[in-house]
């Protein structure tokens, strides 16, 4: 996302809301921990609501999902796990096909027939023919409930009966029974723990304590190369990255990354999480060489487990372009973000928000190449399908017109790059109206008072700027280049009054 046309860039990454949070693959604490939900079905259709909705409520339950329309496709992606437990939903459709090569498979616990007609699947339901399947289900809450019983089985299963139990065992234990017992509100989306940690704690240091307090008790009841450790040790490096402590946050995804390297097989998508994860702190830190190393073994793991237009690898494609992008290599960045928005077409419903986002993104590469013409149509595409998907005073519209403005401006015309920075400002101040100083009234501020100044209106200029000015140095941690740059601009338009 462009903010400004003085001031540095940034980008938003994307949170796609089908199949976990990977748009930045922030691995989070499980609500079912070490736990795959699999959902197949041929008919699946991700625009519609139902099945939106049911995804919602299904991540209430299970924090990794994974989609799949082909049998054979979701075999192979199973088959590249050892040790992972496997809940599956399929369609009573796909039951006679799929049934008999699935159901030998270690790594499935649980299965779950999904239909609309219980009666013509009744075979498939006898426990002593097959006792992984259970039940027949018409309703998703259903099967929500019927997961959670499952892993409260599987938990049981694995327990060694002796005289006494271990403390930390003891522990573990009452901590996943505690989150198996978290009510979260269904007409909110799903978040992360992490996130959810966040916003009702309200500080990052709580929820640090908790995913630490997490770790040391997995320390003392699992083997030292144990997955979950793995996991901890990501959530952790999350946290980090959300407070800005980069070497921090990079320091526990590395300890992540060794653990995974020895207990999971060399293209299990929990590394090209971690990859991911490095690779984005490494952008923070614009280490972009190091990110995009990072970022393409992300993809390459991608690649060889996901199908080939899952939403997924369209991130990882983003990602990637946005690496080459900030690193001025403008054709391979449009040509990752093209291949990125092709898989998002087929992969999403036509207004998703991520979309929007890989429009902005092809249009700030265009930008960058001086094809205004090009970047103008790509921001427009972009702001049409914010304006349908998100809330009208969302934040993602204000940037859409603040990056038409600056095309406009690039342009010459004037008028018109006025009228759409004026309209990201009254958007900006509706949405953060609790925040009179936030650093993105700044740039509307800076921004509108360059239109001015390209205008000869030097007066006016010099207003906006003072307002920028202001903004800028009531900010709790300043950032003294935009304060040196706004000055310079203040000095230039008075000289020229």
């Amino acid at each position: 996302m462009k903010q400004s046309s003085s001031y540095s860039t940034s980008r938003i990454q994307s949170d796609s809301i089908i199949n976990g949070r990977r748009g930045q693959r922030v691995q989070a604490e499980d609500l079912v921990e070490n736990f795959l939900l699999i959902w197949l079905d041929n008919k699946i259709d991700e625009s519609n609501d139902d099945f939106r909705n049911s995804i919602t409520k299904l991540r209430q339950t299970v924090n990794t999902i994974e989609i799949f329309r082909d049998p054979n496709e979701c075999i192979n992606y199973i088959s590249t796990f050892e040790n992972e437990k496997t809940f599956l939903i399929i369609s009573g459709a796909l039951c006679d096909n799929a049934m008999p090569r699935i159901y030998p498979m270690s790594q499935i616990y649980s299965i779950y027939i999904f239909c609309r007609k219980p009666s013509q699947y009744d075979q498939w339901a006898k426990k002593d023919d097959w006792p992984k399947v259970k039940g027949i289900f018409t309703v998703i809450d259903s099967i929500c409930d019927s997961v959670r019983q499952s892993a409260r089985e599987c938990d049981e299963d694995s327990i060694v009966i002796s005289g006494q139990i271990e403390p930390s065992f003891m522990y573990t234990v009452l901590f996943k029974e505690i989150i198996l017992e978290i009510k979260f509100d269904e007409t909110k989306e799903t978040k992360d723990l992490a996130e959810y940690a966040r916003e009702n704690m309200a500080e990052y240091s709580k929820a640090l304590s908790s995913y630490e307090q997490s770790l040391e008790i997995r320390k003392i009841a699992l083997p030292s190369n144990h997955p979950d450790l793995a996991q901890s040790y990501n959530n952790i490096g999350s946290v980090y990255r959300n407070m800005g402590e980069y070497s921090k946050a990079l320091s526990s995804y590395q300890e992540s990354l060794e653990i995974q390297k020895i207990a999971l097989p060399p293209n299990h998508p929990s590394l090209a999480v971690t990859y991911n994860n490095i690779g984005l702190v490494y952008n923070y830190m614009d280490e972009y060489s190091k990110a995009l190393s990072y970022y393409e073994k992300d993809l390459e793991i991608s690649k060889k487990t996901l199908p080939p237009n899952h939403h997924e690898l369209a991130t990882s494609y983003n990602n990637i372009g946005g690496i080459y992008d900030k690193m001025g290599e403008y054709s391979k960045a449009l040509s990752s973000y093209e291949q990125s928005l092709a898989i998002y077409k087929i992969a999403l419903p036509t207004n998703h928000p991520d979309l929007a986002i890989s429009y902005n993104n092809i249009g700030m590469v265009y930008d960058n190449m001086g094809e205004y013409s090009k970047a103008l149509s790509s921001y427009e595409q972009s702001l049409e399908i914010r304006k349908i998907a998100l809330p009208p005073n969302h934040p993602s519209l204000a940037t859409s017109y603040n990056n038409i403005g600056l095309v406009y401006h690039h342009m010459g015309e004037y008028s018109k790059a006025l009228s759409s920075y004026q309209q990201s400002l009254e958007i900006k101040k509706i949405a953060h109206s609790h925040t009179p100083n936030h650093p993105s009234l700044a740039t509307s501020y800076n921004n509108i008072g360059r239109v001015y100044d390209s205008m000869d209106d030097y007066s006016k200029a010099l207003s906006y700027y003072e307002k920028a000015l202001q903004i800028h140095e009531k900010s709790p941690s300043p950032n003294h280049s935009d304060i040196e740059s706004l000055k310079n601009n203040i000095e230039l338009a008075k000289q020229k009054l």
